[in-house]
């Protein structure tokens, strides 16, 4: 007896069986596709979700100020001192030697064995006083210097990874230890998702302007969280996802046909197995046939108007970073509660001057459209906007460009809850270390968790004998920049 039922059991892990579970979980969808979609494909009376996508918070620990974050990743490490954090005592000192007693016994990256011959390497590009605020934005940035008054501008971050790849796990994951959760993971599992045909977190990438930095599916992974929460990426150009057409001969109707027996087979596999993962894999399986409606009207872009398309500098499906914007818009409005939209082309080792102008075109127009739209849509109030990068570079020249930097840098927010019109913080007079209000990674985590309604000293999944939280040990809510 225990012999057949080993057999039993090794037949429901074959092959056959995984194709006949994932074949129950798209042929109930079908049914209810049908049965529960109005004319325009929308859910009859809102989004309807299995219990694994729903979030383990019944309740939130502060007031909601957001709904979504769309997360403009500047990836490569954008120099501070080229964009948002002006430094005239550092033009005065252009080409003389770097005081030691701001480099002595300090982490320095490439630089590190070049300490006697460090020279100052002013701004390369000016700076102006921009809106009613007078916050100090380069000229390499001309459209987000028109947003100055709709942007809180933090001047003062630090990390703790001086390498791209440890930094932008970090900056994910708030930690250095690969296989953690990304913060938009965290994020869903907590709160669950807002929409039922499209993932609640998706990921965008461009590249151009100067060295691209690799970026990893881990940086945006569910990591010991269930599966189902991890991001997923979209193509930028073309097609973002493949396959998003039923096969030739396959339609609702004969989905319909298998849905009974098939839907008895998983059953029993799911009595016998109880897996987690084996329902995430199956909610996934489901979601991919809602999506086969979704998506294509997603990257239709016809219904938006000619104002919009210049506003933003595309016509989209491009794979530039404008199109990703007009795209995370699009994605935020469906209720996908966090977007990262990365572009790789900020690490400026050399010809910094000439590589900040290139890269600034790429990304200024369309993060500064990103905010006006999303603000005549009367979506900014509840949506959180981050601009910024790993880390930001030195004061000190690398030939003539500029290293990695990891004791000051800066970043700019916007949207619900955020004080707009301000800057918080301060690095030295050479743009060397925060100074002034210090802001680690993870306290800009806690901000983005408390504007959702979650104290993220709460927000924990137990695993291997310990409870984790996407802030582990640290963090701190930055109050003064929030309304």
């Amino acid at each position: 007896m225990v012999n057949k039922m080993l057999k039993q059991d090794q037949w429901l892990l074959g092959r056959r069986s995984f194709l006949q579970r994932n074949s129950a979980g798209l042929g109930a969808m079908a049914l209810g596709m049908l049965l529960n979609r109005d004319a325009n494909g929308a859910a009859l009376g809102g989004p309807t979700f299995p219990d694994e996508l729903r979030g383990v918070l019944k309740e939130l620990h502060f007031p909601q100020k957001i709904k979504r974050v769309i997360h403009l990743y500047m990836a490569g490490g954008p120099s501070h001192l080229e964009t948002l954090d002006y430094k005239k005592s550092l033009a005065d000192m252009d080409g003389q030697p770097m005081p030691k007693s701001f480099t002595e016994n300090q982490q320095i990256a490439q630089l590190q064995g070049e300490r006697d011959r460090l020279k100052c390497l002013g701004p390369q590009h000016a700076f102006t006083a921009c809106g009613k605020s007078g916050l100090m934005i380069s000229d390499a940035l001309p459209h987000i210097q028109k947003i100055a008054d709709e942007i809180c501008i933090v001047r003062s971050m630090q990390t703790e990874q001086i390498n791209h790849d440890p930094a932008h796990s970090l900056m994910n994951t708030g930690s250095i230890i690969t296989g953690r959760p990304s913060m938009g993971s965290w994020l869903l599992y907590g709160l669950g998702c807002e929409c039922d045909d499209l993932p609640g977190y998706v990921v965008l990438s461009s590249v151009g302007g100067g060295q691209a930095q690799p970026i990893a599916s881990r940086q945006w992974h569910s990591g010991f969280l269930p599966s189902q929460f991890q991001g997923v990426e979209f193509r930028s150009k073309g097609d973002p996802v493949l396959y998003a057409q039923s096969p030739q001969g396959v339609d609702a109707i004969r989905q319909r046909d298998v849905i009974e027996t098939t839907r008895k087979l998983n059953t029993l596999a799911n009595e016998r197995l109880h897996d987690p993962e084996l329902m995430s894999r199956i909610s996934q399986y489901e979601l991919a046939f809602k999506m086969q409606t979704s998506v294509p009207g997603l990257v239709d872009i016809s219904d938006e108007p000619q104002h919009i398309l210049d506003m933003y500098g595309t016509k989209g499906g491009d794979g530039t970073f404008a199109a990703n914007c007009l795209l995370a818009r699009r994605l935020a409005q469906r209720g996908v509660r966090f977007v990262q939209v990365y572009h790789r082309g900020w690490d400026h080792h050399g010809g910094i001057k000439a590589g900040i102008g290139v890269t600034s075109k790429l990304v200024d127009q369309a993060s500064a459209a990103l905010i006006q739209d999303l603000k005549q849509q009367g979506m900014l109030e509840d949506t959180l906007v981050i601009w910024g990068g790993e880390f930001g570079r030195t004061p000190m020249a690398q030939g003539n460009g500029r290293d990695h930097h990891i004791k000051g840098y800066s970043l700019w927010m916007a949207g619900g809850g955020v004080k707009p019109g301000i800057s918080y913080g301060n690095t030295d007079e050479l743009g060397y270390a925060a100074v002034e209000n210090p802001c680690h990674v993870h306290d800009i985590h806690a901000t983005m968790l408390y504007l959702f309604g979650i104290d993220h000293k709460r927000l924990t999944y137990r695993f291997q004998g310990r409870d984790f939280r996407l802030t582990d040990v640290h963090g701190n809510v930055i109050h003064d920049i929030l309304t």
